[in-house]
């Protein structure tokens, strides 16, 4: 499954453009603006100085899951996750890492460069943990497992989606397109799934990883970090509205849905898991250490 890649990027191979700078400098957020002391995308040319710039090149998971990394190293704090399929546009690579961002979310980060491969044109997305079968028979061997909204190519003959790497049955996958209507619904497929700070569905979940995900399989795109969503995802709620079903609630540092208007879903390092439990007592556990348990609740409209 996975495919070699060039060791790595000449920056000569890219077409030469002249950019004038000038104006006054901006500040950026550097989770979502691939831009280094050495190195920036060449996209952002027009609005901040580097030494250079580079074209990305679009590159697509290899393995089922991978950990973006803050700094090329294997002991770096994993910072969000990519899935099988998913692109990953790359600026540089050496020493076995490529740097880049993200496709759907345009995060920044580091990634093991035998981690990635030719694009694929998707044809289907898993709507949960899928086995990838050897043969068209759900009793062959299983050769790996694909976390949900990992993007497949291939084609649905009898009862498998039929792919270059093996099968996958059709009722683990939905086409590509195809949306579901209730965000809290695909959380509660994940319900213990592990805490992993992170990630988003391979290893495991952080609360705003799981947010991101749940509205992505309902064709709502979100950004990755719960300060980012608590600024772009939904409407603001009045502080005495009565919450209800797919409503997100805000904590310091913290995020989740409410399965219904006492009850939220979340995944959380208290239970180190993806949780059901009454919101009063997640306010409860912040209270002695935070003035505004709650920061903001947010509605999303489908």
């Amino acid at each position: 499954m996975k495919q070699d890649l060039p060791g790595h990027i000449s920056f000569h191979s890219f077409e030469r453009q002249r950019v004038r700078l000038d104006g006054v400098s901006q500040g950026y957020d550097a989770r979502v603006k691939a831009i280094r002391p050495d190195l920036a995308d060449v996209a952002l040319a027009s609005l901040y100085f580097a030494p250079h710039y580079a074209q990305p090149v679009t590159r697509g998971v290899v393995t089922t899951s991978v950990p973006v990394r803050g700094a090329p190293d294997a002991s770096a704090t994993a910072i969000t996750e990519l899935l099988y399929g998913e692109a990953f546009h790359m600026l540089d690579v050496r020493g076995g890492w490529a740097w880049g961002y993200c496709g759907h979310d345009h995060y920044v980060g580091y990634l093991p460069s035998d981690a990635l491969g030719e694009p694929i044109a998707a044809t289907h997305e898993t709507m949960g943990a899928a086995p990838l079968f050897t043969a068209p028979d759900i009793k062959s061997p299983i050769k790996a497992r694909y976390p949900a909204q990992s993007r497949l190519a291939g084609v649905i003959e009898g009862d498998f989606l039929v792919t270059e790497d093996g099968f996958v049955h059709a009722r683990h996958v939905r086409p590509i397109g195809d949306t579901e209507s209730d965000w809290v619904a695909v959380a509660e497929r994940h319900l213990g799934s592990p805490y992993v700070w992170g990630g988003r569905g391979g290893l495991g979940h952080d609360c705003s990883g799981l947010v991101q995900v749940a509205l992505s399989a309902c064709g709502i795109a979100a950004p990755r970090d719960t300060d980012q969503q608590a600024d772009a995802v939904g409407t603001l709620l009045d502080d005495h509205a009565e919450l209800r079903r797919g409503d997100i609630v805000f904590f310091p540092g913290h995020v989740g849905f409410m399965a219904d208007a006492e009850r939220l879903i979340h995944a959380n390092a208290h239970w180190m898991a993806v949780t059901i439990e009454p919101l009063a007592d997640v306010i409860a556990r912040l209270a002695d250490k935070h003035e505004r348990p709650v920061t903001a609740r947010r509605r999303v409209s489908p």
